[in-house]
């Protein structure tokens, strides 16, 4: 289960989140109203990146190759909106 609490109230009660946190609550930290955190058990956070990982991998190998040519330098910068003057 996903709770949400405030920053300050995370601090004054951390230990009691870390319990939840152990027994398999995630909990969002919001700042001034904002979610600006999320707490979650290590096991789920791995999974999430494992999951996440595996989907950027296999949409990356399912995009057709772009053949663009070759660029120069100053073709590069100049695509990019980088100039040296700025």
């Amino acid at each position: 289960m996903e709770k949400t609490i405030s920053a300050a109230d995370a601090n004054r009660n951390f230990s009691q989140v870390l319990r939840d946190v152990r027994e398999g609550d995630s909990y969002i930290v919001t700042s001034h109203g904002r979610p600006v955190a999320r707490i979650v058990p290590k096991q789920a956070s791995d999974e999430a990146r494992r999951l996440a990982r595996e989907t950027l991998f296999a949409r990356l190998e399912a995009q057709p190759v772009s053949n663009i040519g070759k660029w120069t330098r100053d073709e590069l910068y100049e695509r990019g909106g980088f100039h040296e003057d700025q």
